[in-house]
């Protein structure tokens, strides 16, 4: 079974490949990448029901032992992220391709889309598996060199200008990471995970706290955690509604990974904890706050994109079992609702013609189904019960009451005044652009009942439905955060993989 722990990252590399070569037969493209992240969802559940069973999977590449060579472990919260991640972005690739066959494939030109799209995706999963933290750094750059073609899509003033925002942001956060990598290095003279676990626990309180300081930091960044997140609002809206959806929904959840896997396995119980938990709240609500003033939906998304990665930060920065658990079934929940709802407005969009409040009203009335999949996640983003939104916040709250202090109690109060906000942000998109009078600025033909392409609805539905499902099967998805929390404490799980005979 070890066999397929490579293949998340290899397969969309090589399709990435193979549909450069496809350039101008886009039939061809599309069978291509629809193969590959099918067939990556299908390798991503095996291996996490084989994680769940039998242990973390470990792969040492090319045959070079740790700490030596490139180490690749699946163990259960790799392993869930990638199921998680496969499956967003297949549903965003049908429904680009639903909106490029309507569009005639003007908008992205899919000669280039699918190869990026691709490399994308193995950046994201290979920062998933990375077990070092080089390896961790070229997922991230791997991903991040193919946003900055995808922000840019089509070559706007628009997506220029937010383009270069974004570029200058992830480049600082890069070089940070890089000298903390090199920092770390001179400490410890590795970057194994399972071997710094070990080591850095030998380091001075004050050193030890420096270099997780720094690893926070970059990771924060990557995660648009306040005050590092001005630049999110102003990146995402700009570009095609697939893009801005995949980059919502996962590259920021990328970031809080990274800071679980880190504070977890190498800062156990670090002296920054209480800082996370301030950032946390000021991340949720100065989040929401933006959010509740913003009259575009895309820019309003942004915003709760920004708070609800407080909630997350809720969770890790508790430092307990039930805390990191309930933070990790948020996110699950959040990458799914996240990207359904910024497909959402894309079709909203294409209906209204805009996705401005101002000039938006009668969608309700025009197209019920477009209603529903977005009053659906929009629900579920706000936490009402009984959806998985409303669960992982419960789960949330309790651990902070669990925790008890100051802090914790605050991070409580500012969790549910994030969820009434939230709450408030979703009703006023739906009274402005769904249930009032269609406004005179609306294109005259969305009250002709033109038809939403068929395969951006499916997808849509798709994740709908997915979001929903969270509900379902959230005793289970419960249970396997849960376990997850407890090994990723607990630490030896993960070291023990790595290193059978001990860390040397």
């Amino acid at each position: 079974m070890t066999a397929l722990v490579p293949l998340p990252v290899v397969m969309p590399l090589l399709g990435a490949a193979l549909t450069l070569m496809l350039a101008g037969r886009p039939r061809a493209q599309r069978a291509v990448s629809l193969t590959v992240l099918s067939a990556t969802l299908l390798v991503a559940a095996v291996l996490l029901v084989v994680s769940s069973l039998r242990g973390p999977l470990v792969v040492e590449a090319g045959g070079w032992v740790a700490p030596l060579g490139i180490v690749l472990v699946a163990d259960q919260l790799a392993s869930l992220m990638l199921v998680v991640s496969a499956a967003v972005t297949l549903a965003v690739l049908v429904y680009s391709i639903g909106q490029g066959m309507a569009d005639g494939d003007e908008e992205t030109p899919l000669s280039v889309y699918h190869p990026t799209y691709l490399v994308l995706t193995a950046g994201v999963t290979n920062a998933f598996l990375s077990g070092d933290l080089f390896n961790l750094y070229v997922g991230f750059e791997i991903l991040l060199v193919a946003s900055y073609v995808l922000l840019t899509l089509g070559g706007t003033e628009n997506r220029i200008r937010a383009g270069t925002t974004y570029v200058v942001v992830s480049l600082l956060s890069s070089l940070i990471f890089l000298t903390a990598i090199g920092l770390v290095y001179a400490a410890t003279g590795t970057l194994n995970l399972a071997q710094l676990a070990g080591r850095l626990d030998a380091l001075p309180d004050n050193l030890r706290l420096m270099l997780q300081g720094m690893l926070l930091l970059a990771f924060g960044i990557k995660a648009a955690a306040f005050p590092l997140s001005a630049w999110l609002p102003d990146s995402y809206p700009t570009a095609p509604a697939p893009v801005t959806a995949v980059f919502a929904g996962l590259l920021t959840k990328v970031g809080v990974y990274a800071i679980i896997r880190t504070e977890t396995l190498l800062f156990p119980g670090g002296r920054a904890a209480d800082l996370m938990l301030v950032v946390a709240l000021l991340t949720m609500l100065v989040g929401i706050l933006g959010a509740v003033a913003q009259s575009d939906i895309k820019r309003l998304l942004s915003f709760t994109l920004v708070s609800h990665i407080g909630y997350m930060l809720f969770g890790v920065g508790l430092t307990s079992a039930v805390g990191l658990s309930a933070a990790i079934f948020y996110v699950v929940h959040h990458i799914t609702i996240q990207t359904t709802l910024f497909l959402a407005a894309g079709l909203v969009e294409r209906r209204g013609g805009s996705t401005s409040l101002d000039r938006l009203g009668g969608l309700a009335r025009m197209s019920p189904l477009l209603g529903v999949l977005f009053f659906v996640p929009g629900l579920n983003l706000a936490g009402i019960p009984p959806f998985s939104g409303f669960l992982g916040k419960t789960g949330l709250l309790q651990a902070g009451i669990d925790a008890g202090g100051p802090l914790a109690w605050g991070l409580v109060a500012g969790g549910l005044l994030t969820s009434l906000l939230t709450l408030y942000a979703i009703a006023r998109v739906w009274n402005l652009a769904f249930w009032r009078t269609p406004h005179a600025d609306m294109p005259a033909d969305t009250s002709s009942g033109v038809m939403l392409p068929r395969l951006m609805v499916a997808s849509t539905a798709a994740l709908v439905v997915l979001s929903v499902g969270l509900t379902a099967v959230a005793g289970p998805l419960f249970d396997l955060s849960s376990t997850t929390a407890a090994d990723l404490l607990g630490r030896t799980t993960y070291v023990q993989a790595v290193y059978p005979d001990g860390a040397p």
